[in-house]
This record gives C-alpha cells, structure tokens and sequence, in this order.
C-alpha cells in the first residue's frame, strides 16, 4: 500500500529534515574550525591558566595573557622581573605609530640617561624562541640586537600589523584588555630619535 502524504505532513517533515541539515552544517563548520586551529601553534587566549600581568601606566591599564607553551624562557624571566619590582618605573622609551611601543630598559628610570635609552638590560641574555604567531596588533614580543639570542628585559608591543618581523622575533604574550591603551601610548608627541617627549613611565603587576 502506498502512504500518500497529507500537505501538513509533508510541510512537517520538509521542517525536520531542514533542521537536521543545519544541524549537521554547524557540526562540520565546527570541527573544520577546530581542526584548522589546531594545526597551528597558535596559543589559546581562553586558557585560564596562562599567567597574565597588568601593564599601568598614566593612560590606563593593558592587561596581557603570556604564552609559557611557545616562549617558556621569555615568559619565565619577564615574570620574575615583574614579581621583583625591575619594571617598575621604567617608561616607553620607544614610541612609531603603525608600528609599536618599546619599553622594559631599566636605564630609563634615570631622565638623566636619555642618550643611553634602549641599551639596558637584566645582565643576562635569553635564548630565541621563535614561533609562527604573527605580529598583529596587541601582540607582545621581544626586543633584541642583530643577535637573535641577545633579548633580555626590554619587549615591544604592535599597534599595528608587521609581517617581517614574523619568526625573527620572539613572541610571548598579547593584550587582552586596554589595546586602546597602546593606541593612546603610540600616538603621544615623539622626538627625532622615536623617544616620547614626556616620561610615560610604567608598572607591571603579576594577576596569576
């Protein structure tokens, strides 16, 4: 014997069998999404249990996650930097809109060492670690000399996105709150050398 469907019938299985497919659509979207993520080395912001600081300064707080799974010795060290006070009272020594901000030289605590800025150092050198997060604005990374295993204490912060510094510098951290922050920071009046005209000092407080 043959069914014959009634037209609310068929209406109701038209609606179930759409269901179904947008169902199965979002499914496969998701795990497309999750294979291609999981491809990369790409750190997950979402994990709580990546230790983050908060960067004060007289503009407003940048709170940043750091990446202890792709940089461990940077992330170890600029934390213990950070926990014994070393950071506080530098400034952003270094400031190039569509590019980023520089700062964590200890010699920038003096005014009177303003030729000497960008210098300064911890006394020891960290080994390069580089990954293939790309440097994007809000991302943190680590300033060096011609020697790729010559960072120490001073980092950047991109306001804006630069390709060629891909691979070549150690990423370690990206702001999660406060990117205006580095906007604002970018933007102050600068002198010839890139120097702010006014001391934009700092504090780094270690959150977890």
């Amino acid at each position: 014997m043959r069914v014959v469907l009634q037209p609310r019938t068929l209406v109701s299985v038209l609606r179930q069998l759409m269901i179904v497919i947008g169902v199965f659509t979002v499914v496969t979207g998701s795990f497309s999404l999750g294979a291609t993520r999981a491809a990369t080395d790409e750190p997950s912001n979402a994990d709580s249990k990546s230790p983050h600081v908060l960067v004060k300064t007289k503009f407003g707080e940048m709170e940043i996650v750091l990446f202890p799974d792709l940089a461990p010795k940077h992330v170890e060290s600029f934390l213990k930097l950070a926990k014994s006070g070393f950071y506080n009272g530098t400034i952003f020594h270094r400031i190039i809109p569509g590019f980023m901000i520089q700062g964590g030289d200890p010699l920038t605590k003096d005014p009177t060492n303003r030729s000497r800025y960008g210098t300064g150092g911890p006394g020891y050198n960290l080994p390069a670690e580089f990954n293939r997060v790309a440097h994007e604005k809000g991302i943190l990374s680590a300033a060096r000399t011609a020697d790729p295993n010559s960072a120490g204490s001073q980092f950047f912060i991109m306001v804006d996105k630069a390709p060629h510094l891909d691979g070549q510098y150690t990423v370690f951290g990206e702001i999660v709150k406060g990117l205006e922050v580095a906007d604002t920071i970018v933007n102050q009046p600068r002198d010839m050398k890139d120097n702010p005209l006014d001391r934009i000092e700092l504090t780094i407080e270690v959150l977890q």
